[in-house]
């Protein structure tokens, strides 16, 4: 039996102070290599599995459900480690795209009239095919949580994004004006602060008149005969709306210093209803002296009818929709026309019975003008915006009424305001939900008004704040719509609905005290600067109100360029 010597066992330990298996060298083989952690229950299962889809950084994103399918026989310990060995994404390719969806060209402008105004004579055609689509949804915020209000008036969560909203451009506006770079911003106005505006002031009063109006014909108040359509008629009618600098009216009473701001209906309504527009606009601003004059360009936005501009999906304008009917340069100028032409044919033209005005009309030159002027009220209305008795602010508005009714009985007279909603195709994109007029219109007129209110909030609330300031006792309201949904050239008048402008405002929840304490802070805000001209633009995309400051010649070189043009033609 072979003995062992107890000295020799212990000299041969290590000397160290630790106690253990020895330390392995540095180049070790298995250095770097990850653990995955095991359990000594775990089931032998697949080698390699290329059949299961890892998640995001290798997490698997099937849920519940596959958990349950693919990973019963696995156990909690130590399953889905193999995560640790997945290959990680050094840059999250959710966000790669193959296509540039930003848009670079900028959209032409269509402009028409001569001189200071436009002249719109119920002409116009476009023309090519029009598109199919679907319903759209609107956003609201109700009680401090998103809600969505669709077409038919049904409320839901807020608006769920799926398969079909994948593709979508993204709307880049553009703006209506092009900012140049000697031109500088002075103040930036956000929507939030001019809904906390507020000034009461009075109902105004009438400085002088000019114009007359026909009667209104009380039979296009009757339902629409089933089976008979009326045809919306072309008619040759002079029309004028110039700027309010160039108005005659407004500088005689500039210089007898009956005011010290001034500026007409369709400028004034686009400020005042500045928290309800999406669109590009803007509005030119001269200072001279105390005095301030709201104007605007030659064939400025705010001579053009919009369609649909507050939808949930409003008509967009691409590549391949650019020369449609349905586009939103084309159905505006298609609105704009609607409303001259529906304004013409329901008064009953008759040189025996018409309102007479104190004065003419200031704009018409029988020796220049051939055609005959369209049936056009004008009053001059003064407001007192004035904060206190020592530093008064009168505000003129020349306003506009577009016919007369004859009182019953011995009432008198009562003044109109015409306006008109137009129908393109209740099935194209764009439409925003709208029912068909055609079916829907006799029997659900509320819901027809309430989202025509919805996608058209901007405009009914311009038409309504003219209204209010040129003080009409009614505004009519007439539904037109295509003869046909791919010909924009033939129209019919479905029906007229007519509404007290005050009553209209409050179902459409418009502020006259917020409107005017608006008008009062952009006022304020332009005579604390220097004289010279100034530019309140809208943000083409944002809720954003831009001032600047331009030379004084910005604007007036296209206005010599015109007349160059047309030598040359």
């Amino acid at each position: 039996m072979e003995t062992y010597d107890f000295q020799n066992i212990i000299s041969a330990l290590p000397t160290e102070d630790q106690w253990g298996p020895p330390t392995p060298p540095a180049n070790a083989t298995l250095n770097d290599i990850p653990y995955a952690p095991y359990s000594k229950g775990d089931k032998l299962g697949r080698m390699a599995d290329w059949t299961t889809d890892a998640g995001k950084d290798g997490r698997d994103q099937r849920g519940r459900q596959g958990y349950n399918r693919f990973n019963r026989d696995q156990q909690v310990y130590g399953a889905g480690t193999s995560s640790l060995f997945s290959y990680q994404h050094a840059e999250d390719e959710a966000s790669f795209s193959v296509v540039d969806n930003q848009r670079t060209s900028t959209k032409a402008r269509v402009g028409f009239g001569r001189g200071g105004g436009t002249i719109f004579r119920g002409r116009g055609r476009g023309g090519a095919s029009a598109g199919r689509g679907g319903r759209g949804t609107a956003m609201t915020r109700v009680g401090g949580r998103n809600e969505r209000q669709d077409g038919r008036g049904n409320r839901g969560r807020g608006r769920r994004f799926g398969w079909k909203d994948y593709d979508k451009p993204q709307r880049n506006r553009d703006s209506s004006v092009a900012i140049k770079p000697d031109w500088k911003m002075i103040e930036e106005i956000d929507f939030n602060r001019l809904a906390k505006l507020n000034l009461e002031t009075d109902e105004g009063e009438d400085v002088e008149t000019y114009g007359f109006l026909y009667y209104y014909d009380k039979q296009y108040d009757r339902p629409a005969v089933k089976g008979v359509e009326r045809k919306l008629l072309i008619q040759e009618r002079a029309y004028y709306n110039p700027t309010t600098s160039e108005d005659p009216v407004i500088q005689q009473l500039a210089e007898k210093d009956e005011a010290q701001i001034f500026a007409t209906d369709s400028i004034l309504s686009m400020l005042m209803c500045a928290p309800r527009s999406v669109n590009s606009w803007d509005i030119v601003i001269l200072r001279q002296g105390n005095k301030l004059f709201f104007d605007k360009r030659d064939g400025s936005q705010l001579d053009f009818v919009t369609v649909n501009e507050n939808a949930a999906d409003p008509p967009l304008e691409s590549d391949h929709t650019k020369d449609s009917i349905n586009s939103p340069q084309a159905l505006s100028m298609e609105a704009t026309f609607i409303n001259m032409n529906f304004a013409h044919q329901v008064v009953i033209e008759s040189d025996e019975s018409k309102y007479n005005f104190e004065n003419e009309n200031p704009f018409y030159n029988p020796q220049e003008d051939t055609d005959p002027l369209a049936s056009k009220g004008y009053k001059y209305r003064r407001f007192d915006l004035s904060l206190t008795e020592e530093e008064p602010v009168h505000l003129i508005v020349r306003t506009e009424l577009d016919a007369a009714m004859k009182g019953t009985g011995n009432a008198h007279d009562t003044f109109l305001s015409i306006k008109a909603l137009n129908e393109f195709d209740s099935k194209a994109p764009g439409s925003g939900g709208a029912l068909d007029w055609r079916t829907k219109l006799g029997t659900q007129r509320g819901a027809v008004v309430a989202t025509e209110m919805k996608n058209n909030s901007c405009k009914l609330a311009r038409w309504t704040t003219q209204a209010i300031l040129a003080k009409a006792d009614v505004m009519k309201l007439g539904f037109v719509s295509r003869a046909n949904p791919k010909d924009n050239g033939r129209h019919v008048i479905l029906g007229v609905i007519g509404y007290k402008p005050r009553d209209f405002a409050v179902q459409m929840n418009l502020s006259l005290s917020n409107q005017w304490g608006i008008v009062r802070t952009i006022i304020d805000m332009c005579m604390s600067m220097p004289e010279g001209k100034y530019v309140l633009v809208k943000d083409p995309n944002k809720p954003v109100l831009r001032l600047y400051e331009v030379p004084p010649n910005t604007f007036d070189e296209e206005i010599e360029e015109k007349p160059e043009e047309a030598d040359e033609e």
